[in-house]
């Protein structure tokens, strides 16, 4: 009965500042606490190297005690974690720092790439050594290598990247100079904004209000950003024609005060909702959000449907990391903390819940549960997403078909396994249209098996045959 839904992959942030950083970056990675939870760390520029402070747990958890406060540095860049690639330890842990011999090098990476076994088996048969399970070491053994031959960060990041495939977005400290670049199908979130004392480069933008600042862009698909105290400057790398937004920021991960892509995430996930309704109406007294990330969907599932719109769930906010606890039971008993029906709400009513997605259906399946016995008569899911059938490669935690819920199954049988009585998911095109952004313009490989790269055994996006890579 382990939380279910997909997990999140990992922020980053970086800062250049005519003043300390450390306590910005404290605050920035707090913003972004949601996108990783299993680790945190900065690495700041004191001077004359490199020092960092990292470790597993929540960011006000590792982010304390004496190590920490001896951190200190205009210039530095942030991550919280949850692991895709590579296991869960302190080993794996970022932001990584190395000794290169253009100065001191620091990494925090946030993606996946899908030709990380392949890179490094070549390296290692070159006699490298690795030291973490990550592909983002890969990344910056690849750089430490590249500015042995040309100190230049930017001719070094540029090479690079023409050997990765996949998903990167990436802030990077080489001493005092701070960078941030993104890949170039732009498929994990990262913008540049103005904070008091200089400039930052974050995954969300949210992070620039909530610091005093101001959110100027977003990072372009392929692009090289260098901030310092007082300037950005920008260096354009090939782009593919088209990009490879994950839709699965806007239906889920990101906050909904973000705006990614010039969509406020808020406002797409209310879209959301009002389609759904016309989509998968239900005949019923009230609607019930699952708290939080599904709030915004059922709010606009309410709105377009008349049907009242109510709390029905009382969410323990002290309980978050069910999914990383080691033992099954330990899990459950988390799940079983983490919720508690409002029974005035749902006794003796016909009860839609509305939530963002559904991946094995183990956690639904409970919700629909306990709502029954809090005394709904009936009870109706209705999900803001289409129904999960293939494996993301791209940073979220879902690696393998048997896993989902959907894959295989109608509607009638998802809601026999979950029992409710109902069950309706956004389809397709009114996910596209909820987002208004071109279906070409999206990764949305999760849903449809079409994949914006080359994965073996998997059908590539635009392809005209049905020959697989």
């Amino acid at each position: 009965m382990e939380d279910d839904r997909p997990k999140h992959f990992c922020g980053v942030v970086g800062m250049a500042l005519d003043g300390d950083a450390v306590p910005n970056l404290k605050k920035a990675l707090r913003v972004i606490q949601h996108r990783g939870q299993e680790a945190a760390g900065i690495a700041v520029f004191n001077g004359r190297s490199i020092s960092y402070h990292r470790g597993m747990g929540l960011v006000h958890e590792v982010l304390t005690g004496r190590a920490y406060s001896a951190l200190s540095g205009t210039g530095g860049i942030g991550h919280v974690r949850y692991s895709t690639t590579g296991s869960s330890c302190a080993e794996n842990c970022q932001p990584i720092v190395v000794t290169t011999m253009a100065g001191d090098l620091a990494l925090a990476h946030n993606g996946d790439l899908v030709n990380a076994n392949s890179i490094r088996n070549r390296l290692q048969a070159e006699g490298w050594a690795f030291l973490t399970s990550t592909d983002s070491e890969i990344i910056i053994r690849m750089m430490a290598t590249e500015l042995s031959i040309n100190p230049d960060p930017i001719r070094a990041i540029k090479t690079v990247m023409k050997s990765l495939e996949g998903s990167y977005s990436i802030t990077l400290m080489l001493g005092s100079r701070v960078f941030g670049f993104r890949d170039p199908l732009g498929f994990r979130p990262l913008c540049v904004g103005k904070i008091p004392g200089g400039y930052a480069i974050a995954s969300e933008s949210s992070i620039f209000e909530i610091t005093n600042g101001d959110f100027i862009r977003d990072i372009l698909p392929g692009e090289i950003v260098e901030i310092s105290p007082t300037s950005i400057t920008s260096t354009r790398t090939p782009a593919s024609p088209h990009t490879a937004h994950c839709m699965f920021e806007w239906v889920y991960f990101a906050r909904p005060d973000a705006i990614i892509e010039g969509k406020e995430v808020y406002q797409v996930r209310l879209n959301i909702g009002h389609i759904l309704s016309e989509e998968k109406p239900a005949v019923a007294d009230v609607v019930v959000p699952v708290p939080d990330s599904g709030r915004a969907h059922a709010l606009g599932y309410a709105e377009a449907s008349g049907i009242p719109y109510a709390e029905g769930f009382m969410k323990n906010r002290y309980i978050e990391r069910t999914f990383i606890m080691p033992d099954q039971s330990q899990r459950d008993e988390g799940v079983l903390l983490k919720l508690n029906p409002i029974r005035s709400t749902m006794e003796g009513k016909k009860v839609v819940i509305v939530d963002d997605s559904i991946v094995r259906g183990t956690t639904m399946r409970k919700i629909v549960q306990m709502t029954r016995r809090a005394g709904a008569k009936e009870v109706h899911v209705r999900i803001g997403c289409p129904p999960i059938i293939a494996p993301c490669f791209y940073g979220i935690d879902m690696k393998t078909r048997e896993q989902f819920a959907a894959l295989n199954r109608t509607s009638e049988q998802i809601a026999e396994i979950i029992t409710a009585d109902s069950v309706g998911y956004l389809s397709q095109e009114g996910l596209v249209r909820a987002l208004g952004i071109s279906e070409s313009e999206l990764c949305m490989a999760c849903i449809n098996g079409k994949y914006p790269t080359k994965i073996a055994g998997e059908e590539l996006r635009f392809q005209k045959t049905l020959e697989f890579c």
